[in-house]
């Protein structure tokens, strides 16, 4: 297993500054953000742009995840989307979005399971997420590059069950694991570890139940057995640390640096 740093870390930083920072506190490959207002430049990563491959290039470190968003949030274009419109242009980005990673050496690319759209069963966005999956799994296969669905609070996959299901019904399909987001709903770190089997990217940040993002001293995630879960699944990808400051589920609650050395000492030492 390998350390890595999320660049949405530092969202007022260029990717350059934060490529700096990764560096400075030890860190050789950053995850990076290819979506409005994220690091990577989505667009030019989309007209096939070579010079956003070079910007990358030069930047001394390696990209671990490029984490992609089809729209400006996670519902405007979700990935399990009725309109056969917006899957058509949804694969037809990816198409662009593969191409960026096999350039740059990026094993995978992270995207986010989707909603329930207005007027839809659970069940079907479930199923609409699964043949969604399996289009784009047709598109990455060829290059190698792994795609990565991260179940997040407030999304289509909230709970360990529901993923395990969507995992299941797309093989090939994998999992960016974020322990928190399933601890904070009040699931046990026990609930979660059964898809570590499943995870090509693993994210940590300390979190406890009603809080998805505290100080390592406040949480109830134990990273030692967490580390134990992954090598009893014969994980050997990266572990980002991934501390933000933002509005979303109120995770402007901690000081960003002091925790990211926090959580670097302390899996550095139980690696």
């Amino acid at each position: 297993m390998k350390l890595t740093l999320t660049s949405w870390s530092f969202p007022r930083c260029t990717l350059e500054e934060a490529a700096g920072i990764a560096r400075a506190l030890g860190f050789e490959a950053m995850d990076a953000g290819a979506y409005p207002g994220g690091h990577l430049n989505r667009e030019a990563i989309l007209r096939g742009d070579r010079d956003e491959i070079q910007r990358v290039r030069a930047l001394g470190l390696r990209i671990s995840n490029v984490y992609y968003t089809f729209g400006a949030g996670f519902a405007e274009r979700p990935l399990n989307s009725p309109d056969a419109s917006v899957q058509r242009r949804n694969r037809a980005d990816f198409q662009r979005v593969v191409e960026f990673c096999a350039a740059i050496a990026c094993p995978s690319v992270m995207l986010l399971p989707g909603v329930i759209p207005p007027g839809m069963s659970k069940a079907d966005a479930i199923r609409r997420c699964i043949e969604a999956c399996q289009a784009l799994l047709d598109v990455s296969r060829p290059s190698g590059v792994e795609i990565a669905i991260e179940p997040h609070v407030m999304g289509l996959l909230e709970s360990p069950r529901d993923t395990l299901s969507v995992v299941e019904g797309a093989p090939g399909l994998k999992l960016a694991l974020d322990y928190a987001h399933f601890v904070t709903l009040g699931y046990t770190q026990a609930d979660v570890d059964p898809l570590c089997a499943f995870a090509a990217h693993v994210h940590l940040r300390q979190a406890k139940p009603g809080s998805l993002q505290t100080r390592l001293e406040h949480g109830t995630l134990n990273f030692a057995a967490m580390l134990d879960a992954l090598r009893q699944a014969n994980y050997a990808g990266y572990l980002a640390v991934e501390y933000v400051h933002q509005d979303y589920m109120q995770t402007d609650n901690v000081d960003v640096i002091s925790e990211t050395v926090k959580m670097r000492d302390l899996i550095r030492a139980n690696m």
